[in-house]
C-alpha cells in the first residue's frame, strides 16, 4: 500500500482527486490532505508519503519552493498543474509525472502504477531530485535528463549528449565517450524539449548538440562533424539558421 498526500490549495479539486483515489486506485492510502506550502510540509514531516499529489501554483509559493524547503525527499511526486507552460518544460526534464487540470483518471492511474513499479525497485525520489537539482541551476547545459529505457531509466547530462537520430517512433543519443542508447520518444519531444538548451535539429533526422560540433563542410546544405566522429547532413532549409546561431554565438 502507498501512503498519499495531497496538497492543493482548491477544495474542490481536493476533494475530486481524493475521490479518484478512493475509488480508482486500491493501492493507495491517502493519509493527509494541505492547502499551502507551510501546511503540505508539516504533513509530510508527520507521515513521511509514498506519494505527494502536488499542485504547482499556490498561493504564498508553488509546489517548486515546497520541494526546495524539504531537507530530504523519500517519495515520488505527482505534480497537478492547470498550466502547461513552463513548468512542463521543466517535468519533461526529469520525467517527473504530471497531470494536468482537469484530471485525467487513465493518467492518474497510469501515474500511481509507474510510482508502484518505482517503488519495488527502490527508485523513489529520483525524477523529483533531479527536477530540483535542474531547478536550482543557472545554466541550460547543466540540466540533467531522465531518460526512459526500455528496461528503467538512465539520468545523464545534457551537456554529454553529442547528437540525436530519429528512429522510427524511437530516438537514438549518442554522447561523448561514444555510446549510443535507443530511447523510447520521438526525436520531435525531444526537438522540442532541447531546443532552449543549445541544440538544434539540421536535418529531418537529426537533432544535434551545438557545442559538439567539431567542422563544418560546406555544400548544398553542408554536413558537420561531430564530437564524436559522426558526420551529419544539415538539411539546405536549415543551413541559414545554422550559420546565423553561429553568428551569434548559439
Amino acid at each position: 500500500m502507498l501512503k498519499a498526500i495531497i496538497v492543493e490549495d482548491e477544495p474542490i479539486s481536493r476533494e475530486i482527486l481524493a475521490g479518484y483515489l478512493s475509488r480508482y486506485c486500491p493501492d493507495v492510502n491517502l493519509v493527509a490532505q494541505a492547502d499551502s506550502v507551510k501546511t503540505g510540509i508539516e504533513a509530510i514531516q508527520k507521515h513521511k508519503p509514498d506519494i505527494l499529489f502536488l499542485d504547482v501554483e499556490m498561493p504564498k509559493g508553488n509546489g517548486f519552493d515546497l520541494l526546495e524547503q524539504l531537507d530530504e525527499i523519500n517519495f515520488e511526486t505527482v505534480f497537478v498543474t492547470a498550466f502547461g507552460n513552463y513548468a512542463i518544460k521543466a517535468l519533461n526534464y526529469s520525467a517527473a509525472y504530471y497531470i494536468l487540470k482537469p484530471v485525467s483518471i487513465e493518467e492518474l492511474v497510469a501515474a500511481v502504477e509507474k510510482i508502484k513499479q518505482h517503488k519495488q525497485k527502490n527508485q523513489l525520489s529520483l525524477h523529483t531530485k533531479v527536477l530540483l537539482d535542474n531547478i536550482q541551476s543557472n545554466n541550460l547545459q547543466n540540466y540533467k535528463i531522465v531518460l526512459p529505457l526500455q528496461d528503467g531509466f538512465e539520468v545523464v547530462g545534457i551537456k554529454d549528449i553529442v547528437h540525436c537520430k530519429a528512429n522510427d517512433n524511437f530516438t537514438d543519443f549518442h554522447f561523448k565517450d561514444k555510446q549510443k542508447k535507443m530511447i523510447c520518444r520521438t526525436l520531435k519531444f525531444y526537438e522540442e524539449l532541447l531546443g532552449e538548451s543549445g541544440f538544434m535539429r539540421v536535418h529531418k533526422s537529426h537533432l544535434i548538440n551545438l557545442d559538439h560540433i567539431v567542422k563544418y563542410t560546406r555544400g548544398k546544405g553542408g554536413q558537420l562533424t561531430m564530437a564524436d566522429g559522426s558526420v551529419i547532413d544539415v538539411s539546405p532549409n536549415k543551413k541559414d539558421e545554422l550559420m546565423i546561431k553561429f553568428e551569434k554565438g548559439r
